[in-house]
């Protein structure tokens, strides 16, 4: 039988529920257990794939080709399994199911209402494609008391009475506040939540309490009391310096051991955590230091690029180094005169991915000063398509080179496939004669060439990465661009769409289409990620030496 744990919050958001569900799960893992996680979002987007970053944070890309919440990134990264497009679901999705069912006729010409109808097809979300796993853990986006989260409150209340108490459980996730002029905790948000939560017909079982500070033993009972709770259920989420120490951190309030106690399981044995004390050594305890440069455009909110982030952490745990993130806006490298103040001393620069014109002159003036100044460099998606425009310009006197992204141009060195390929054997060779003009999304395999420095880092020449772009590298400007330094060491298995370009006398410099940074985990970094922190360390080693 496997068992639901449903993750709610309340008083305030962002308080941490994806963090939570993925330490839990990742303690449920260290004991043996086979876990999936899943969450549900309550906004009537269908996807956030149309979602402005500055709106939504970044968009997480499954295997299967889904635009999910960057809260699956967290859950992939401390288990490593992967999600699934079964494991994020909107009410835009459940709405729009339920309609386009409407319309062919499934209800029999009745009523189509909240309940039965949207908290049915919730409740077929959260236990389809659930089959093998000992826990499966769902997440409940927004807040307790939102109008958005009643749908999937109530389909919660009913799953807990259609599966049985005894098989599912509610962890409800608050604030715990601390009045400075009082001097105390505050406990009234939670019992206020609590409430909340009960009107709708749900008891949690586990309280997780987000302070600043220990909680006292008065305050734990207060708060047991009060929400009907066992005070060892009272569990206290406090603040850490890194999110990978959360499951240390959780175990040793003794999450794991509640909820296990709660379904009947052999809880006393403690879980192996020595992975997690490694990783939390390795952020906490580095030996060097190397400073990254991240030219991006969505610099006013860093959760644009969470997942990116993350993977230039797990390269500095390789690595042994704190890696310094410092993130410029494009914007301000279209002068070429910031270029020195804003990158030197970068000991690495990135270009990450990207949609529009915006920022797009700074950061090929920003991929230029990396090739002109022998700095390792990473391009990732729109950072690599840069890459290759700025060689067109610069190297093969193309000047006009330019993405049809931007508009109309007499060098598409980036286009839809549809544009520079229409009527050509290259079209017609690819699945579907059209794939390449329309969005891909998903996992997808490229061939590298044998000797090359990208194959050198993967130690492989077969591999399959995750993409999310509509525009592609033009392949009929490859022979142009090889005649300079340039390389496509990476590309399709039919030969169609470059997947990655690199100068080979360049001390690291390689652009890839893809997004490695999605398969990234802080226990198994990505090679890319160590290859380019790794250049960056053998940098900032030389520069020290030198002054």
């Amino acid at each position: 039988m496997t068992r639901f744990v449903f993750v709610t919050g309340g008083v305030v958001s962002s308080l941490g529920k994806g963090i939570a569900s993925a330490a839990l799960a990742a303690l449920l893992q260290a004991r043996g257990h086979k876990v999936r996680i899943r969450k549900l979002d309550p906004y009537l987007n269908v996807d956030p794939g149309t979602m402005s970053p500055y709106q939504h944070g970044e968009v997480f890309i499954t295997d299967d080709g889904a635009e999910t919440d960057l809260d699956l990134g967290h859950y992939e990264r401390f288990t490593g399994v992967h999600a699934r497009r079964s494991d994020n679901t909107t009410t835009g999705r459940i709405y729009s199911n339920v309609i386009a069912r409407e319309r062919r006729g499934d209800y029999l010409g009745a009523t189509v209402q909240v309940i039965p109808h949207i908290t049915d097809a919730i409740k077929e979300a959260v236990v389809t494609d659930t089959d093998g796993y000992d826990f499966v853990l769902v997440e409940i986006g927004g807040t307790v008391g939102d109008i958005e989260s009643l749908p999937f409150l109530e389909a919660i209340r009913q799953l807990r009475n259609d599966l049985g108490h005894e098989n599912t459980m509610c962890v409800h996730l608050t604030l715990l506040p601390y009045i400075p002029s009082a001097g105390e905790l505050k406990t009234k948000p939670t019992q206020h939540s609590v409430k909340e939560l009960q009107n709708v017909g749900l008891q949690p079982q586990i309280l997780l309490c987000r302070s600043d500070r220990p909680i006292p033993q008065t305050e734990r009972q207060k708060i047991a009391s009060f929400c009907n709770v066992r005070p060892e259920a009272v569990i206290a989420a406090l603040d850490v310096d890194t999110i990978y120490a959360c499951p240390i951190a959780y175990h040793e309030q003794g999450m794991d051991r509640e909820v296990l106690r709660y379904f009947g399981l052999p809880h006393e044995t403690a879980p192996d955590l020595s992975r997690w004390e490694k990783i939390v050594r390795g952020v906490r305890e580095p030996k060097g230091e190397v400073r990254i440069g991240i030219v991006g455009k969505y610099t006013a909110l860093l959760d644009s690029y969470k997942s990116l982030a993350e993977a230039l952490l797990h390269g500095g745990i390789s690595q042994d180094v704190r890696v310094h993130m410092n993130w410029i806006d494009a914007e301000e490298l279209e002068d070429p005169a910031n270029l020195d103040e804003l990158l030197r001393g970068m000991d690495g620069i990135l270009v990450p991915g990207g949609f529009g014109e915006r920022g797009s002159e700074g950061k090929i003036n920003a991929v230029r000063y990396a090739r002109e100044n022998k700095i390792p460099f990473l391009g990732i998606c729109f950072g690599m398509q840069m890459a290759v425009i700025e060689c067109a310009r610069s190297l093969a006197g193309l000047k006009k080179a330019s993405s049809t992204e931007f508009g109309p141009t007499d060098e598409p060195l980036v286009g839809l496939m549809t544009e520079w390929a229409r009527g050509t054997e290259l079209l017609r060779r690819r699945e579907g004669g059209d794939l390449g003009g329309t969005m891909r999304v998903g996992a997808y395999p490229a061939k590298l060439v044998e000797g090359s420095r990208v194959a050198e880092v993967y130690g492989k020449t077969d591999i399959r990465e995750r993409h999310r772009h509509r525009w592609e590298v033009n392949v009929h400007y490859r022979e142009v661009l090889e005649k300079t330094s340039l390389r496509f060491s990476g590309m399709s298995p039919d030969g169609v769409l470059p997947e990655v370009v690199e100068y080979p006398d360049h001390p690291w410099f390689i652009g890839v289409q893809y997004h490695p940074e999605l398969l990234s985990k802080p226990f198994d970094p990505h090679p890319l990620f160590v290859g380019f922190v790794g250049a960056a360390k053998k940098e900032h080693l030389s520069r020290e030496e030198n002054v």
